[in-house]
């Protein structure tokens, strides 16, 4: 690995610092690195001039807790990475509809996001399976209730599923765009609404880059109520995802214990930050709002109160064998595909991957102190819906060691005067997992290129993977299981 620049989380590089080599040299030593034990963390188009596109890579070094940069400028083609690394299947057809690049080889280069150049909305070819008693079934992007789109088509043998397609891009929000130029008095409204329910997560990463370039650093007490805050956030929609995965087996006591569960956990937030989502309170700095000690001490004895009715709603369905029948060997994700797609968050951790940048990266959040980190290994649904209920444990414990510290003061310092061409990569884990948020800046110190990487955008073919050979009634339980979001995949 030496044409990689290296830095940490949160931690700029001066954009002449990044490598930019030739596109075998470059392609070679991505592909050696991640053969190293290391992860494909990001794969994009930085800028285009002249016809030409620079691209950038990022490799995570979970295990050093490092970032290592390399770039490449190449012309309308490039041979693909992803038939040697199938992390960057998606990175890389985004790339061909943003930048015009044409990763030659790769396997199925459909849109990922439907640009405004390419097809029309929902016109592209599917994948197709011919043979006797073969039929498809298309779902969506018109769901029933209030959902966002998106399309399913399922290649079926009888009940079984050979195959299936997810095709998203049907909402065109163009958060990354507006961001560039940035910041300004928009950029943290925007960051709060990426993906709604994981509002604290990407504030928090967005956040992590306007400090990063200005070198300026929170208080500790306020980076403690940053990470509480995500905990709450992670708490909240878990127990909603358990009681969703009751309902979809028809166990409706434990749907409506955890539904009402999740509302307790979304009314601690509101009196924690003032806002049941976390919207206006964390900011470039800090926060907006020091929690009174009355605040504190309230929160404590709800999330006492919440933690008992919590165990008692999850009892339920874990004595349940017909909830357990429903539950085991369905939409099976082996470790050995979790790892090959580059699978972050619980889905990762439930099918046995290592893998939590609380603990990996965790810039200044998690330096004091750490929630216990949980790790499965059958990688079914029952094994997803285990991993949320001992992530609920962990942080809630992890949430009254922080409220037992004493008083420190948190007060916010805005930063100003962001470092000119720079390039800063901030990452957070969600409740859904890892985000990542990267910024280019121009000589005046603006965002000359703003890149989001959700979790859903690495999971979403996870999804598809685990339901090969599974009957399609499962679908909408093995889906609920992985809970991923379109919005945090239409950018």
């Amino acid at each position: 690995m030496t044409h990689f620049a290296r830095t940490r989380n949160a931690v700029p590089v001066r954009a002449d610092a990044v490598p930019c080599v030739e596109i075998e040299i470059f392609r070679r030593e991505v592909l050696q690195a991640i053969a190293a034990g290391g992860r494909l963390l990001l794969l994009t188009g930085l800028s285009q001039k002249n016809g030409e596109t620079r691209l950038l890579a990022a490799i995570a070094g979970d295990a050093r807790g490092e970032i290592a940069l390399a770039s490449t400028i190449v012309g309308g083609a490039y041979p693909t990475l992803t038939m040697d690394c199938p992390a960057a299947h998606h990175f890389e057809r985004e790339i061909h509809e943003q930048w015009g690049v044409d990763p030659q080889g790769h396997p199925w280069l459909k849109p990922v996001r439907f640009p405004s150049a390419g097809p029309t909305i929902g016109k592209a070819d599917f994948f197709t399976v011919a043979g006797a008693e073969i039929h498809e079934v298309a779902v969506g992007p018109v769901h029933a209730g209030v959902i966002e789109p998106g399309h399913f088509r399922f290649n079926c043998h009888g009940e079984q599923v050979i195959h299936l397609e997810i095709s998203l891009g049907y909402q065109h929000r163009g958060i990354e765009r507006a961001l560039q130029g940035g910041p300004h008095r928009g950029t943290a409204h925007l960051a709060e609404t990426i993906v709604g329910d994981t509002t604290v997560g990407h504030t928090t990463a967005y956040c992590q880059i306007l400090e990063g370039l200005a070198g300026a650093a929170c208080s500790p007490r306020a980076r403690g109520w940053r990470a509480l805050a995500l905990e709450l956030e992670r708490i909240a929609n878990h127990i909603g995802d358990l009681g969703a995965l009751a309902g979809d087996v028809g166990f409706l006591p434990a749907a409506a214990y955890c539904g009402r569960l999740r509302g307790d956990a979304l009314n601690m937030t509101a009196l924690f930050c003032g806002s049941r989502l976390g919207r206006g309170w964390v900011r470039p700095g800090g926060i907006a709002l020091d929690p009174s000690a009355e605040t504190r001490r309230e929160l404590k004895r709800r999330l006492q109160d919440a933690e008992r009715d919590m165990r008692n709603a999850v009892d339920l369905m874990w004595k349940s064998s017909s909830v357990r029948g429903r539950f085991e060997h369905i939409g099976i994700l082996t470790r050995q595909a979790a790892a090959d797609l580059g699978v972050v968050g619980p889905v990762a951790r439930a099918s046995g991957i290592d893998r939590d940048a609380r603990r990996d990266f965790p810039a200044s959040l998690y330096s004091e102190r750490l929630p216990a980190i949980a790790v499965g290994d059958a990688g079914d649904v029952f094994a997803r819906a285990q991993q949320r209920w001992r992530e609920i444990e962990n942080s809630i414990a992890f949430i009254g060691q922080v409220l037992d510290e004493p008083d420190g003061g948190a007060a916010r310092s805005a930063p100003d005067g962001l470092a000119p061409n720079a390039v800063i990569a901030s990452i957070v884990e969600g409740w859904r997992g890892e985000i990542l948020h990267l910024a280019l800046t121009d000589p005046a110190g603006r965002f000359a290129r703003y890149k989001i990487v959700d979790p859903s955008f690495r999971n979403w073919f996870a999804l598809a993977t685990a339901m090969r050979g599974q009957a399609i009634m499962d679908f909408p339980l093995c889906n609920k299981s992985f809970n991923l979001s379109y919005c945090g995949h239409d950018l």
